[in-house]
């Protein structure tokens, strides 16, 4: 996590970063996340108690709730305890003017975000200004920054929605507001210097929001490792049993596999109840002692079974790399068809961790 912490870094000189550590630091566990992203400027999340689990655990820096309040009493903790919050619609907005805080409470710093284009959350471009004048008003609130969200960042000429659109988009509803602006997601940290040759202008993020490459998976348009990203979280398990089996046997529920002749077939300690996922089909990659080989029938909730066809030296106890370091998590879910980050926060509690 450092070390990618170091690349976001690499790739905005002079912002300032966002360590977003939502849905449990993205499977990583909380209080790890914490620890990795500690050079971090302030943390994000989307959970307003584990916003202040976060302070319980001792972190002192900036913490930003990227979905904002959701009632009244989260207004009062995050006014307690000096947590920041994204304000991305009328009834956010109308809770942070109705709310009554004590004259010794410090100032709601704010994320006032607009919708370019994602059609999620945010204000549109054109009653943005209307909604920043109305929080600039309240005199509990005290930096005001400018906030949006890009749908295609790893793909800028993207057909429907290219970032540049978006961009254009933000420039027009922002202009003449003042406040740091907050943009870069993952995917924009690694893309939108390209975006902003195209546009002709410079693009500033003064802060930038690195999520999934924190942890060492791809935000999209080339690999982790192209990237310079390293993985944070490696599965893996080892063999419990081996198989031999003839011409014409099938493998698992199903018998989805059906053996064209004799092979050799390890049974995997590890399923779709530890978070690998079930619909994984035939041949996505995974390490048997090193070296690749792929997956065969059916995960089971507690197994899954693996092709040792040129792997004479697979045993029982032989170590399984199912994703992680030598076997990239975006490649075992590309042939799964989903991405990293499920994978990532599917990781079940009953697997064991281990800190190296």
């Amino acid at each position: 996590m450092q070390h990618n912490l170091a690349r976001a870094r690499a790739c905005a000189p002079g912002a300032r970063v966002w360590g977003v550590l939502k849905a449990n630091g993205y499977g990583h566990g909380l209080e790890r996340a914490m620890r990795g992203l500690a050079d971090a400027d302030g943390l994000a999340l989307i959970e307003p108690d584990n916003a202040l689990r976060l302070r319980e655990l001792g972190w002192t820096k900036p913490i930003l709730l990227l979905e904002g309040p959701f009632d009244a009493a989260d207004v009062a903790m995050m006014a307690a305890h000096g947590i920041n919050g994204a304000v991305h619609g009328e009834e956010q907005l109308a809770l942070i003017e109705s709310a009554r805080l004590p004259a010794a409470a410090k100032p709601l710093n704010l994320h006032l975000k607009m919708n370019t284009g994602m059609n999620r959350l945010g204000f549109k471009p054109e009653r943005f200004a209307a909604a920043h004048a109305r929080l600039r008003a309240l005199p509990h609130v005290g930096e005001i920054t400018l906030m949006t969200h890009f749908a295609n960042a790893d793909e800028t000429a993207h057909p429907r929605l290219p970032i540049g659109e978006q961009v254009r988009r933000f420039n027009a509803g922002a202009a003449g507001l003042p406040g740091p602006l907050s943009l870069a997601n993952s995917a924009g940290i690694f893309h939108m210097p390209g975006a902003a040759r195209t546009l002709g202008a410079e693009l500033v993020s003064d802060w930038i929001r690195p999520g999934i490459m924190l942890y060492g998976g791809s935000p999209g348009g080339k690999s982790a490792e192209e990237f310079g990203l390293l993985p944070a979280m490696t599965l893996s398990s080892e063999l419990i049993s081996v198989q031999d089996i003839l011409a014409g046997d099938c493998v698992g529920y199903g018998s989805r596999f059906q053996a064209d002749g004799p092979m050799r077939i390890g049974v995997v300690a590890c399923g779709y109840a530890d978070g690998y996922p079930r619909h994984a089909p035939q041949g996505t990659p995974v390490l048997v002692d090193g070296v690749r080989t792929r997956v065969v029938g059916r995960v089971s909730m507690d197994m899954l079974t693996v092709d040792l066809s040129g792997l004479p030296q697979a045993r029982v106890g032989s170590k399984v790399v199912l994703w992680g370091r030598g076997m990239p998590i975006d490649e075992v879910a590309t042939a799964a068809g989903t991405i990293g980050y499920e994978l990532m926060c599917a990781l079940a509690p009953r697997v064991r961790v281990v800190e190296a």
